[in-house]
């Protein structure tokens, strides 16, 4: 008998199914733990979560550059504190998706409701459906691209990274933001404290592409967008705001 050799064997020999986990038979902690107990340079890449019934905290605190396919919706924190994984969730997203993720792509194809993003530090959060009210709040160098509309006090005390909406925002918009960038496609209903509308300037364009790009949006021209950001009047004490603080 011959050994096969693997770099002329069928790549059906070679490559790997994806482990798939169904949450009506195991608990959301064994999922988690074995997502925890990865090591690093696996070739285990492609997991897939069947059944999640609106489970919390499904894929919290992934680590690793794997992707992981989510087949329904599921409850909050989703891939809160996500570092290089790839998730994708096949329905919507409860409270908190993508809660202080620092690197990686979430994408949510339906809709999410509060607080998604919120202090995310970086990586990119994509809601294919609409987002509810504080989308993006506290954000902290996360890029968030929403294809429907927002809710309310979205990107509340925004201090970096990205916000694009392609549908409209709700009231008190960009309140006391800080040094994040927020694009809109549609209306915004009002503007929050110290939040005003911005220049789009060429470098704001690219951003703008780039981002779309990243989202796979491409049915819609960054040119058709309007900028806000801070007014800077809220980041030293001045009697003359005293109204706004």
């Amino acid at each position: 008998m011959h050994a096969t050799n693997l770099a002329t064997a069928p790549a059906s020999k070679v490559n790997y199914e994806p482990k798939v986990f169904d949450l009506s038979k195991i608990t959301l902690r064994e999922f988690n733990q074995a997502l925890h107990s990865i090591q690093d340079g696996t070739n285990a890449t492609s997991w897939e979560v069947i059944n999640p019934k609106g489970s919390h905290a499904v894929a919290a605190g992934a680590e690793h550059p794997i992707s992981i396919d989510v087949k329904g919706s599921v409850g909050y924190y989703c891939g809160g504190m996500n570092q290089k994984s790839t998730i994708t969730v096949h329905g919507s997203a409860g409270p908190g998706v993508g809660e202080n993720m620092m690197s990686g792509t979430i994408v949510v194809k339906g809709d999410a409701s509060q607080y998604a993003g919120a202090t995310g530090r970086g990586g990119l959060l994509v809601i294919e459906g609409n987002a509810s009210s504080r989308c993006g709040i506290s954000m902290k160098g996360i890029n968030i691209v929403v294809r429907g509309n927002i809710g309310h006090m979205s990107a509340f005390m925004a201090q970096s990274g990205n916000l694009v909406v392609l549908g409209d925002a709700g009231d008190a918009f960009g309140d006391s933001i800080y040094e994040a960038r927020l694009f809109v496609r549609g209306k915004v209903k009002s503007l929050g404290a110290d939040c005003i509308e911005k220049e789009m300037r060429p470098e704001h364009i690219e951003i703008l592409k780039d981002l779309l790009a990243k989202a796979g949006i491409t049915d819609v021209k960054p040119e058709e967008f309007k900028r806000y950001g801070s007014a800077r009047t809220l980041y030293n004490f001045n009697i003359d705001n005293a109204d706004a603080y």
